[in-house]
Parts: structure tokens; sequence; C-alpha cells
């Protein structure tokens, strides 16, 4: 056993920590995108939606 006694509410605690932050990774690797990746995602969205709506005939 170990010298000294195991404080089990810090145990729990880290443990949770250590959960929260491999879920934080994951979900980093899956839904993370820099700022300028998600402006430019959008800039090309804004420019189809105008490409197309100069497409629509008028009735």
């Amino acid at each position: 056993m170990a010298d000294q006694p195991v404080n089990l509410n810090r145990a729990r605690k880290a443990r949770a920590r250590t959960q929260a932050k491999r879920e934080a990774d994951a979900n980093a690797v899956r839904f993370g995108r820099s700022k300028a990746e998600t402006a430019q995602a959008r800039a090309e969205a804004d420019r189809i939606a105008r490409a197309i709506e100069g497409l629509k005939r008028e009735e």
C-alpha cells in the first residue's frame, strides 16, 4: 500500500477532468475549424447564393 492515504474526492475529480479533456479533444477533431476556415466557408456559401439568385428568371 501507499504511504499516504488517497483522497478519493481528489482522485474522482482528477478522473473527471481527464475524461472531459478526452471528450474535448475528440470534439475539436470532429467539429473544430479555425475562424478563417469558417469565414471562407461562409463567403463561399454567400457567393453561391448570389450566383443562384442571379440566374433566376423574373415572372
